[in-house]
């Protein structure tokens, strides 16, 4: 019975596609070529994005972003411009009255004048100055209990989010079960201290007043948790302040719902709070600069809004150890930069993890990353795709017309023979069949004369030796990466479309070796004199050799002359300019694949005079082709020197039409 699976929506377009490894694995595959480990080059593209969603780097900059905007709009007198506004609205009610009170002693009008008139400057400090004053204006002492009010509910604000709205018009009645909560608040947490708490003790006080914690935490440690982020952002907050405006808050802070006892249970807290969480970041400070008052509980937000964007920072820049995508906290930065950055980040998580997972990258017995043979043909159908185009539909086809038992469909049919084993073409077999049964509705249903089968296109089995160059101008002069490409997209093509052939990947700097693909691709560019092609020749012919029945077919990839040889005892020999036993011997070399029957092609790179003549006379002494493409057609240049290799005897004409007029790249046939 089939069955479905169901998960909580996670936000983005539920009609949106899979993630879509192609994008990803080209540009991890060019990086790779480049030099970068995949693990690095995995990064680099998680860094830099796709094209329709965000990189991490570009998520850090909205952070970063977000962070600046909080500093410069912002600063921390908020509730001191609250508490100003206030004084100053009681202060001139109260004059307002005593003005028109015609029924007051003139000596107390005078005196309480007086009093008004010589308030501190500093609003704490008036503030205290009337704590005992007999307010004579109804709104005046409504003014002034607001201002003892706000401070209560400011300060309750900042360990408790929301508290500032919840206790608006709140009566005496509220502000005592707030009073009984932060007492039963820290004994919980004193019990804790000692070791003495029980889940009991937990679920007894959120009975009591869960109403207080929209978090709704489900043990003591998380109520810990959430409690000492805000607590540890209050004590930042504080930080941040002036040494006046630290003394003006403490001063006001005594006259929170006028009395003290909320501010003792307040330090009663913070203590309980930071001796549990010692850990938390009680002592750090910001720079505000902006027009936007911040009174204490939102001031306190913006601190924890400031801790989550540092958090997220640090998330997203992927530098600790063992740092992975999932690490970054999707609700965070849904908060701090909306759910499109949280889709965003999510759909890095996935491609990160569906890297991992297809098969493309696998992690070897050395622990590194590494691009895997999956990826590698993945990354090889691309360049063929790019080659193709660049080609623009031009086909070097290099078969033979020839009905046989092997090869490609040719599209045509003949009646079957003894002895042939091409598979038939049913249509045309079940319509002879029918066509024969309207003249002879009683005969059989198929006869051995019905019967047709297709003919096919038999290729010639090749042995092809590719050798390029890997000295260290290959990758100085940016034709490192364009070479691996080569490489690769002649590697997929033969394991795609030409299975039969044989292809030999050989790399010549001071010395040659032959190499995987995998080898080729992951090479990093390495500084050491000389350039092989003696060595390289040497692989080649024995390469030919191994495959007696094989068209051989030789690719030469050089920007350089030779400037080194193997010597009799295996050591290489160096020499710059080029030595004559030097060039003696990669012409030896290349005459034996001659005699092999290597069809030879050169690709020059590169404007050196004195690499076009040597090229040029060793190709005239082979029959051989020269091409000098531009780097970016280099794949497309040897793909079609391939394809066209074996047709009229391994020359191309280099009319209209031919790859060297193609690609602009002076190629040229020398005999």
């Amino acid at each position: 019975m089939a069955s479905s699976r169901y998960h909580r929506y996670d936000g983005g377009d539920p009609l949106a596609p899979p993630v879509d490894l192609a994008e990803a694995l080209d540009a991890i595959g060019e990086d790779v070529m480049a030099g970068y480990s995949p693990e690095r080059a995995m990064q680099k593209f998680l860094r830099r994005g796709g094209q329709d969603h965000a990189g991490l780097d570009d998520l850090a900059r909205r952070v970063a972003e977000r962070r600046r905007d909080l500093l410069q709009r912002h600063h921390l007198d908020g509730t001191m411009d609250e508490v100003r506004e206030l004084l100053e609205k009681a202060v001139l009610e109260e004059r307002k009255q005593l003005v028109r009170d015609p029924m007051m002693d003139d000596a107390d009008r005078a005196f309480r004048e007086l009093r008004m008139d010589s308030l501190p400057s500093s609003p704490s400090a008036a503030v205290s100055e009337l704590a005992d004053y007999d307010w004579q204006s109804r709104e005046a002492r409504e003014a002034y209990e607001q201002i003892k009010d706000l401070l209560g509910r400011e300060l309750l604000d900042q360990r408790f989010a929301g508290m500032k709205q919840a206790l608006e018009n709140a009566t005496e009645a509220d502000r005592r079960a707030i009073q009984e909560m932060l007492d039963d608040l820290n004994e919980l947490l004193e019990k804790r201290t000692r070791g003495e708490d029980t889940q009991q003790d937990f679920d007894e006080f959120m009975a009591k007043h869960g109403q207080h914690f929209p978090e709704n935490p489900q043990n003591l440690d998380e109520l810990i948790d959430a409690m000492a982020q805000r607590a540890a952002a209050a004590q930042r907050m504080l930080s941040s302040m002036t040494p006046e405006q630290r003394a003006e808050l403490m001063q006001l802070s005594a006259q929170a719902f006028g009395s003290p006892a909320l501010m003792d249970q307040l330090a009663r807290l913070d203590r309980n709070l930071m001796s549990l969480r010692p850990g938390a970041d009680w002592a750090g400070s910001e720079r505000f600069g902006g027009d936007e008052g911040l009174g204490l509980g939102d001031g306190t937000g913006v601190f924890q809004d400031l801790a989550d964007l540092d958090a997220l920072a640090d998330q997203l820049s992927q530098s600790y150890g063992g740092a992975r995508l999932d690490d970054v906290d999707l609700d965070k930065l849904a908060r701090q930069l909306g759910e499109e950055a949280a889709v965003d980040a999510r759909r890095l998580q996935e491609l990160e993890l569906a890297l991992r997972r297809s098969g493309a990258i696998e992690r070897g017995f050395d622990g590194e990353l590494r691009l895997t043979p999956k990826a590698m043909r993945q990354l090889g159908k691309a360049l063929l795709r790019d080659v193709a185009q660049r080609m623009s539909g031009r086909q070097g086809q290099r078969d033979l017309r020839q009905a046989g038992a092997a090869g490609d469909l040719s599209g045509a049919t003949r009646p079957w023979a003894f002895g042939d084993t091409e598979p038939w073409d049913i249509p045309r077999t079940m319509l002879n069949g029918v066509l024969r049964r309207s003249g002879d509705p009683n005969g059989p249903l198929l006869s051995i004369e019905d019967v047709e089968v297709a003919e096919t296109e038999a290729r010639t089995q090749a042995a092809v030796a590719l050798c390029v160059d890997t000295s260290f101008s290959m990758a100085m002069d940016g034709r490192w990466v364009p070479m691996k490409q080569t490489a690769l997209a002649l590697h997929t093509l033969i394991g795609t479309r030409f299975r039969g052939d044989d292809l030999e990947l050989i790399g010549f700097g001071r010395h040659a070796e032959t190499m995987r693909i995998e080898h080729l691709t992951a090479l990093d560019a390495r500084w050491a004199k000389g350039t092989n092609l003696h060595h390289a020749l040497l692989l080649a012919n024995s390469h030919f050799r191994k495959h007696p029945n094989a068209q051989p077919v030789l690719l030469i990839v050089t920007d350089g002359e030779p400037t080194s040889h193997l010597g009799p005892d295996g050591e290489v020999f160096f020499s710059y300019p080029p030595h004559p036993m030097t060039i003696a011997l990669a012409v030896r070399e290349l005459d034996n694949a001659r005699r092999l029957g290597a069809q030879t092609t050169f690709f020059r790179l590169g404007e050196d005079p004195g690499l076009a003549r040597f090229v040029d006379s060793m190709a005239r002494r082979v029959e051989g082709c020269v091409i000098a493409p531009e780097t970016g057609d280099l794949g497309a240049a040897v793909v079609g020197s391939y394809l066209g290799s074996r047709r009229g005897g391994g020359r191309d004409t280099s009319g209209p039409g031919s790859y060297g007029d193609f690609f602009g790249s002076r190629g040229f046939w020398v005999g």
